[in-house]
């Protein structure tokens, strides 16, 4: 049995700005529809500043219940990356003993999340004879295998090959090529990608928890699966999840996943904005920016005083500052934040696809004031992101952002990514003799 160390408690968030949330937009609540499938999943989040597991399954009327969670504080990740093997092990080690002793049961394979190895995003355009028959599965899964091997870079490894649409001869936008007769068939092709080594690492860690890889799933596909309902989707919008160290972005358009990126910019800079402007401790940061800290600065926050231990020989050193202050820290590295999600956003020249609403979820998406600047800053309209149709996460719902993603890797884990690909052919990376016969020519062009 995975040993499980003491849980530590849930960030603060009695503090939340009640005028922040009347500048979200609101989503209607909708219901669980698309079947999941049966059995028990374990997903695990491997983030910068925490690791979280997950154990659950999905439920008859489509939504998911947890029946194991376990987070720990991170160690030995930063930016999603693994930086110190040990130190990583122990953290995961603890986060699934404690998900798997409350699940009372163990499993051996999981879903985790894609954050390390500088993710890519990027498309390519497939072409595949048919000879005039008919389509089939077969040539379903021939197109998808084509467009992996063709995603195949040095160095990089193709994680997620997703198509965004098909051609049949000169037809374009076909949803469902299967049945149609055709010389050739056409598919455009979503490749996400990262650094080979990173992914290796990762594998490295999970064996020493004596655990193996079922699945690896984008960190902003897995978020938006959490916090988007199908309609949204469809319509167009773009979720930034706001993390400890990274900021990812995920667009979707048409029910597809047409973009992703990530910043390396997240709530741990803030963090370590704050205790250098003010000369104290990482966590007495953490803690002024849950408890004081905004985005935006507001009336009043000049008279509002705030106790702030000051480190040095002495530990009982404690200095009174305005709340100002400490917002005016934030304010620049928030504001710093949104602008680059806006860049990549229009870098990536999505046209209109990119022009919808705008979900913030993850920690960071917390922070006081946060929406308005947002909706602001991107000119777009904006609402914050929780876990949807998900039972028995921890008890607090203010801090449910926080688990977008893992939320998201269950949902995968249960089938609900099967929406993004209408045609029924998963995306599932090779196995097997294929897999070593991918690795093999992977190593060696």
């Amino acid at each position: 049995m995975r040993q499980a160390a003491p849980v530590p408690a849930l960030p603060n968030t009695a503090r939340r700005d009640r005028r922040a949330v009347t500048n979200i937009i609101p989503m209607a609540e909708d219901r669980p529809q698309r079947k999941l499938r049966s059995g028990l999943f374990s997903v695990l989040d491997i983030g910068s500043t925490k690791i979280v597991c997950l154990i659950g399954k999905g439920e008859p009327d489509g939504s998911l219940r947890v029946l194991g969670h376990g987070w720990r504080r991170s160690h030995g990740v930063r930016c999603g990356g693994i930086v110190d093997l040990k130190e990583a092990e122990a953290a995961i080690r603890a986060a699934v003993g404690q998900a798997e002793d409350m699940a009372t049961l163990r499993k051996d394979e999981i879903f985790i999340n894609l954050s390390c190895g500088h993710p890519e995003s990027r498309h390519l355009n497939i072409r595949w004879p048919i000879g005039g028959r008919e389509i089939g599965d077969a040539d379903m899964r021939r197109i998808t295998t084509e467009g992996r091997m063709r995603a195949l870079t040095e160095g990089r490894s193709a994680i997620h090959t997703l198509p965004l649409d098909y051609a049949v001869d000169e037809t374009q936008g076909v949803p469902d090529p299967r049945g149609h007769l055709c010389d050739h068939l056409s598919a455009r092709m979503h490749v996400i990608d990262a650094n080979t080594t990173a992914l290796r690492n990762v594998e490295a860690v999970l064996s020493r928890v004596d655990l193996t890889i079922a699945g690896m799933v984008s960190a902003p596909l897995a978020s938006g699966l959490a916090v988007l309902n199908e309609e949204e989707r469809d319509l167009g919008v773009t979720v930034v999840d706001m993390g400890g160290g990274t900021t990812s972005i995920a667009v979707f358009s048409e029910g597809r996943l047409i973009h992703t990126a990530s910043i390396p910019i997240g709530g741990q800079h803030i963090t370590r904005d704050i205790a250098h402007g003010l000369s104290t401790s990482i966590d007495n940061a953490e803690r002024l920016k849950t408890m004081h800290g905004s985005a935006e600065i507001s009336s009043g926050d000049d008279q509002e005083m705030v106790l702030v231990q000051l480190i040095g020989d002495n530990d009982h050193h404690y200095v009174r500052i305005p709340r100002s202050r400490i917002v005016s820290i934030i304010h620049p590295r928030v504001e710093e934040t949104l602008e680059m999600v806006n860049d990549r956003l229009e870098m990536a020249g999505l046209g209109p696809a990119a022009d919808g609403r705008v979900v913030l979820t993850g920690g960071g998406s917390l922070l006081e004031g946060i929406g308005p600047m947002a909706a602001r800053v991107l000119n777009r309209r904006v609402r914050l992101g929780h876990p949807r149709h998900i039972h028995g996460l921890p008890e607090n719902p203010a801090t449910w952002p926080m688990f977008a993603t893992s939320a998201g890797l269950l949902a995968w884990a249960a089938g609900a990514g099967d929406a993004l690909n209408d045609t029924g052919i998963s995306d599932v990376r090779p196995t097997g003799l294929f897999r070593r016969f991918v690795d093999f020519i992977r190593d060696r062009v």
